[in-house]
């Protein structure tokens, strides 16, 4: 016979109860891993970002449904980051402040039982990794419409960290303000890549408004917090955060709009077997110097996915060159291609191999 409501209820009740078990149970065995961990190396890292891709890869694959596979993926975010916090207490720098992006981005990584450090320079979060009072950094890399980040590019010239991951972080932008209604808005305020994003719906829907550039999408929504009359360009999490209504969700022009993030360590990250190397060059000047460099990669089938150029700062019109491409630098052909370059090239530094975005 079909059960009814209070039975299914019942049942509900059962599965929590034993889910909570089970969570307690695991969380045992990653307490002794930490320990094990660190009698092996007092330094290691504890977040292990190729565990960590292997558990997710497994656990989708084994769902057969009606649970949904994205929403596996944010539950053990949150199961894996309140785990990490039982073996040692865990801290990630960021270009801050608060509800920004690059936040979210944070948070899509680790989850929210780290201890997050909000601070005002791409320069401030090298500075807190290497000087080890973060375990991790967050920087931004590049948009999909407004280019690369040349700051972070140019701070890997003299850093000695590693890239141990990246975040792929969809940009939407939300206008909000402390009624939610758009009758009241006297004045928008954003930083200005999001009123740039925005400019033709803005255009659009509130032509005679104002718009006023802030040093930030989370300072906007702070500010509507004293004034009514104002509506911020910012993030559904600075929504949250600063008790901010919705007038209209995703105004941005171009839907397609995304950051990639790096995430900084001074160790490596281990293999998974679907990864991606960055390496910085500089090259020799003479013709054809950038196509002898990269023929290697193509001699070894190795995909390249991303080159840019930046001066050196230490010669006139003298380049360097930062090159993603698949694979680990311990894979034969990876290794063998990177050797060759390097007998190719002024100087090579591999900035890291990592686990590549699912």
């Amino acid at each position: 016979m079909p059960k009814d409501m209070p039975e299914y209820r019942k049942e509900i009740d059962r599965i929590d109860d034993e889910i909570i078990r089970l969570l307690n149970e695991r969380s045992k065995s990653v307490i002794e891993i930490g320990r094990l961990k660190k009698e092996k190396d007092a330094d290691a890292n504890l977040h292990t970002a190729g565990r960590e891709a292997e558990i997710i890869q497994r656990l989708t694959k084994l769902n057969t449904g009606p649970f949904p596979s994205d929403a596996i993926r944010a539950v053990y975010r949150e199961i894996m980051s309140a785990s990490l916090s039982l073996e040692a207490p865990q801290k990630v720098a960021y270009l801050g402040p608060r509800a920004t992006f690059t936040h979210m981005a944070c948070m899509q990584k680790f989850g929210s039982s780290v201890q997050y450090v909000p601070v005002q320079s791409i320069k401030e979060v090298f500075s807190e990794v290497e000087r080890g009072r973060a375990n991790f950094g967050v920087v931004p890399i590049e948009n999909t419409t407004e280019g690369v980040v040349n700051h972070t590019l140019d701070m890997f010239i003299d850093s000695n960290l590693r890239i141990y991951g990246e975040v792929l972080q969809e940009v939407s932008h939300h206008l909000l303000s402390k009624s939610g209604l758009m009758g009241d808005v006297k004045k928008i305020q954003s930083h200005p890549h999001a009123l740039a994003q925005c400019r033709n719906w803005l255009e659009t829907n509130l032509p005679h408004v104002p718009t006023v550039e802030v040093a930030s999408t989370a300072r906007a929504a702070e500010m509507c917090v004293d004034d009514p009359a104002s509506a911020a360009i910012a993030s559904e999490l600075a929504s949250q955060l600063y008790g901010l209504k919705v007038i209209k969700a995703r105004i941005e022009d171009n839907l397609n709009n995304f950051t990639r993030f790096l995430v900084l360590s001074q160790k490596p990250s281990e293999q998974t077997g679907k990864d991606k190397t960055s390496l910085m060059l500089s090259v020799k000047d003479k013709v054809g110097a950038l196509y002898d460099l990269l023929r290697p990669f193509a001699s070894y089938g190795i995909s390249m996915t991303k080159i840019e150029s930046r001066p050196s700062q230490r010669k006139a019109w003298e380049y360097i060159f930062f090159v993603d491409v698949e694979g680990h630098i311990n894979d034969d052909r990876v290794g063998k291609a990177v050797e060759e370059v390097k007998g190719r090239c002024l100087f090579m530094k591999i900035l890291g191999s990592y686990p590549a975005h699912n």
